[in-house]
């Protein structure tokens, strides 16, 4: 089958679902100005106004120690290396607090997969927070530390969410999706749970009311097939309860990892921008698709405004990370705001669930 961009174009306007073939047609072959085009169509279809939300968040880590041993990974390190850390629940809510003040309402943390870490202390710091911040969302946990917490805690995955739940929680990021692909998987994360065990979280957690983010990792081992074979992954799973919130991409950074040796650069401009409008189209049933100023630099990610892109992340205060990888972008929340009138659009806080708080 040749797919040709008026064929695709004809199927967005009257509202068809893409097939695969048409989905490796925009990730391989169509121009990227006409892509760009097409995935504008969409966004402003949903989106009518000229608005771009942002969250004002920070992103703390509670543990660096982590036994999955990702060679994509800068950040973690073994139990008993002597640059491992873990912080107390009371340490934590002392920073957030911190973070608080200056005005956050979202806080996305994750660390690693430590399993001298009792159930208890993640159930604690949901519940402090939510008890001294009640205006902070506590943005936790991706799919991997939850399978871990049922790990310790010897109940099962739906159960370990239940819990968070009942303890204030409401919201989980997609941090660790990489690619939803068994075949990369193996290759960048063999010790990760394999595809299935990222989407069970997040069906499980979709199932008893929690939303969360949908996230990919590109620009290492993947083929545009795996690419595809995620949105796919991903759409299906929104299909059955409608849990996603949005979808994050963003391109790997290598330094400072183990696979640096096999990759050594990240992907470019262009490869980010034909991720982002291929993301629109094909994920028909996703409201929101975030574009990054902090994973590919300011400038970029104001192009990615116009590339199909309604949403424009967080301020993220603390992040740790990326920064291991050598790679650092900074903001404050006015800037934000700069950024995004400077792209021709209009700037509004939103929550962690994408209400709008204010419009500048």
């Amino acid at each position: 089958m040749t797919v040709k961009l008026d064929s695709v174009r004809e199927k967005l306007r009257s509202q068809q679902r893409l097939t695969t073939e048409e989905g490796l047609f925009l990730l391989r072959d169509a121009p990227l100005l006409d892509l760009g085009q097409l995935a504008m169509e969409e966004r402003r279809r949903r989106h009518p106004a000229s608005v771009v939300t942002f969250v004002v968040d920070t992103n703390p880590n509670y543990t660096n120690v982590c036994n999955v041993d990702c060679t994509f990974c800068a950040f973690y390190r073994s139990p008993g290396d002597k640059e491992a850390y873990t912080h107390s629940v009371e340490e934590m809510l002392e920073r957030i607090g911190r973070s608080a003040a200056k005005g956050v309402t979202t806080v996305l943390m994750q660390g690693g997969v430590n399993p001298e870490l009792p159930f208890d202390y993640y159930l604690d710091l949901v519940r402090g927070v939510r008890e001294r911040y009640p205006d902070v969302t506590p943005h936790f946990w991706s799919a991997a530390e939850i399978e871990g917490m049922a790990a310790v805690s010897g109940l099962t995955l739906q159960e370990v969410l239940v819990q968070l739940k009942d303890a204030g929680q409401t919201t989980l990021p997609g941090g660790g999706a990489e690619i939803l692909s068994e075949s990369v998987r193996k290759k960048i994360s063999h010790k990760k749970g394999v595809t299935h065990s990222w989407l069970e979280v997040h069906r499980e957690a979709h199932a008893i009311g929690l939303r969360s983010t949908a996230t990919m990792m590109y620009g290492h081992v993947e083929t545009p097939e795996d690419v595809v074979e995620h949105f796919e992954a991903i759409r299906a799973l929104q299909d059955e309860h409608g849990g996603f919130t949005a979808f994050v991409p963003w391109s790997f950074k290598p330094g400072n990892t183990p696979l640096v040796k096999k990759i050594p650069r990240h992907a470019g401009p262009n490869q980010y921008l034909r991720m982002l409008a291929a993301s629109r189209l094909y994920l028909d049933n996703f409201d929101h698709i975030q574009a990054s100023w902090f994973s590919e630099g300011k400038k970029t990610g104001q192009v990615a405004l116009h590339w199909g892109a309604d949403d424009f992340g967080g301020t993220l205060f603390e992040e740790n990370v990326h920064a291991a990888t050598g790679f650092i972008n900074q903001t404050s929340t006015e800037e934000l705001k700069i950024i995004i009138r400077e792209a021709g659009f209009t700037p509004a806080q939103r929550t962690t669930l994408y209400e709008i708080l204010k419009v500048f």
